[in-house]
């Protein structure tokens, strides 16, 4: 890796803006060229040797793009936005591993969180209770031993991934199927800025660009590229999550499934990823045991060097009990329900249930939905 200036980083983002000139051939012309900024001084035929197709070369000559280039890297210097190039440094290095590296990725957030350990989870837009409980539940655990969690904030599996890494003060990526300075799905304006916040957002595709359909199973090589393995959780037949899983093999990455309820539709991609040799994972432990050696060992040794629970510290009271027992481990309650069942009135139901989730004994889910996490007495 060595160090950047800023005409290449200008250069860079004008390649990628050129029509025509697609990943394998951007590749090229970084393999042939140091100076990447060079490529605009070739004649024709040198330009063809590389891929470039004929109707391009007027605008190598022309620097059609440079004007519009200059203007991104000015807006980036002004919104805090960071540039890696290929072959750079800050840029990761197991993305550097794969078939079919960006030439440029947009960042903004933390950068140096890529060096550490990074697990994909993702899945459906259209979960059920169990598999927000599970991404939720599985990001949480890994965030808080310091493993960064990947995933694409989509609606779902992605989001209830990113959230539980950072309730449980851990560091996540987000991977982008737009623009770094738009907000998809809008839903998610507040949940973008806590990532940008505490960890960070990535994109290849140049700010203003749409969250188009075909963007996302192009972006899914990165979150499985940035990942020593992928954990789906709930994919349908079709889900765009099992393109994320194919990538993950092809990349030489671990693979890892939660599996499912047979009747589930959203069962379907885990389940059979199981059969095709996925492996089945109940825990965090099972993630953390496939990850090299030495991180294993290290994350192990963490645990095992926790302070035990402080029995005097789980006892709980009469209504603390008699709340936990309104709620089950397999399925949501509505906050609603809970304040008609429980006789309690609001503020003391709202103090109880926060109190509860900070002890781990339940879960808040999107849509004011609450689920147990652990039986009465372990």
């Amino acid at each position: 890796m060595h160090s950047i200036n800023n005409s290449l980083i200008r250069a860079a983002i004008e390649l990628t803006l050129l029509p025509g000139i697609g990943k394998q051939t951007q590749s090229r012309i970084w393999k042939a060229h140091a100076n990447i900024s060079d490529i605009f001084a070739q004649n024709d035929k040198h330009l063809g040797t590389l891929g470039v197709p004929a109707e391009a070369f007027p605008l190598f000559r022309a620097r059609s793009f440079q004007a519009t280039a200059e203007e991104i890297f000015d807006w980036g210097v002004r919104e805090g936005c960071q540039f890696l190039i290929r072959g750079s440094m800050g840029y990761p290095d197991l993305l550097e591993e794969i078939y079919d590296p960006p030439l440029v990725l947009y960042a903004r957030g933390n950068l140096e969180i890529m060096a550490d350990p990074c697990i994909a989870i993702v899945g459906t837009r259209k979960p059920t209770i169990y598999g927000l409980q599970m991404s939720q539940g599985i990001a949480s655990d890994l965030g808080s031993r310091g493993v960064i969690v990947v995933s694409g904030l989509a609606r779902g599996i992605d989001a209830a991934a990113h959230r539980g890494c950072l309730e449980a003060s851990g560091k996540t990526i987000a991977v982008l199927g737009c623009g770094i300075d738009m907000v998809y799905p809008k839903e998610h304006k507040q949940l973008t800025q806590k990532i940008m916040e505490k960890g960070l957002l990535l994109s290849e595709f140049t700010p203003g660009t749409s969250p188009s359909p075909q963007n996302f199973p192009v972006r899914n090589r990165i979150i499985s590229g940035l990942s020593l393995g992928t954990v789906i959780v709930e994919a349908n037949e079709y889900s765009g999550s099992l393109i994320t899983a194919r990538l993950a093999m092809e990349q030489n990455r671990e693979l890892f499934a939660i599996p499912g309820n047979l009747t589930s539709p959203q069962s379907f991609g885990p389940n059979y990823l199981i059969k095709q040799g996925a492996k089945l994972i109940q825990s965090w432990r099972d993630i953390v045991e496939e990850l090299p050696s030495g991180l294993r060992q290290e994350i192990f040794s963490q645990e095992d060097a926790k302070a035990p629970p402080n029995p005097e510290l789980e006892l709980l009271s009469d209504e603390e009990s008699s709340l936990i027992q309104l709620l089950k481990q397999d399925e949501a309650t509505q906050f609603d329900k809970l304040y008609k069942t429980s006789g309690l009135e609001i503020p003391r139901l709202s103090g109880l249930l926060l109190k509860l989730e900070t002890g781990g004994w339940i879960r808040q889910l999107p849509g004011n939905l609450y689920i147990r996490t652990r039986k009465m007495g372990s």
